[in-house]
């Protein structure tokens, strides 16, 4: 890796995190082009520059993400699924982590469903505004949508679009379950980054000074392009929906298992 690739890899980590996209699917292309995608220290960045990106929530949210017990209690239930089937499937994940393909077919179905995600649950933008249900997150909510977070654990499928789609089939509105989407992604990044962290000094690795350069200048570029890409998702998420990004993802799902077959194969 040099300066250039971790730029790089941290603008898109900031775009992608908080859309319902995939950043680990999209990580894990761009380092496959760049040809550092097998690199065990890419692995590793790429995991730790998310503690940018958790920042960027902090700081926007600031008033709302310190404020009571009760919603930390609620983030806890909704972080512990994750927590349990993540020890218990780690070295599936990593197996899956190492897989364009899987990519590339998980955005594709992702997409599908993102194409149909605002039809399906109009209702909930309708009343939103009459019933409180659909702007207040229960505990056995925070829980199902923590459920739907493990989703994302198969790559290309999206932690914020599990979330946010698990959050509207409890009748969130998009805002909402978007927000609560955000506020969770802030213990699941730190306890990933944390265990990632672990793991690379227990296989043997340590870090040099210029690595600690690359994850220190990949944070700050993550943390202040997801500054911009919160604001600007919650916005068009709130007037316009998911459709765009259900057909982006549908379309770079195809474009990657065509160059991986007939143009370039995307190996680790």
């Amino acid at each position: 890796m040099n300066y250039i690739e971790a730029i790089l890899l941290a603008i898109i980590e900031g775009v992608t995190e908080y859309l319902p996209v995939s950043s680990t699917g999209h990580l894990i292309i761009a380092s496959s082009f760049l040809h550092i995608a097998g690199d065990s220290f890419t692995k590793l960045f790429t995991i730790v520059i998310q503690l940018g990106a958790i920042l960027a929530v902090v700081v926007l949210y600031f008033k709302r993400f310190f404020q009571s017990v009760d919603f930390y209690l609620k983030l806890l239930v909704a972080f512990i699924p994750a927590v349990v089937l993540g020890l218990l499937f780690n070295d599936v994940i990593d197996e899956l982590l190492e897989s364009p393909i899987v990519v590339a077919v998980t955005l594709i179905l992702g997409g599908l469903i993102l194409l149909k995600v605002d039809d399906w649950f109009k209702e909930n933008e309708d009343l939103s505004s009459k019933n409180k249900e659909h702007t207040t997150v229960s505990y056995a909510t925070a829980l199902k949508i923590g459920f739907f977070q493990c989703l994302a654990m198969i790559p290309g499928t999206s932690r914020s679009g599990a979330t946010i789609v698990g959050g509207m089939t409890q009748k969130l509105n998009r805002k909402t379950a978007a927000e609560f989407s955000f506020f969770l992604a802030v213990p699941t990044m730190f306890g990933a980054t944390a265990k990632k962290l672990f793991d690379y000094y227990k296989d043997g690795f340590s870090l040099n000074t210029e690595q600690i350069n690359f994850l220190i200048i990949g944070n700050v570029v993550a943390f202040i392009v997801a500054m911009f890409a919160i604001k600007s998702f919650i916005d068009y998420l709130s007037k316009s929906g998911f459709k765009l990004f259900g057909y982006y993802r549908i379309v770079l799902g195809i474009a990657i298992i065509f160059i991986h077959f007939f143009i370039y194969k995307l190996t680790l």
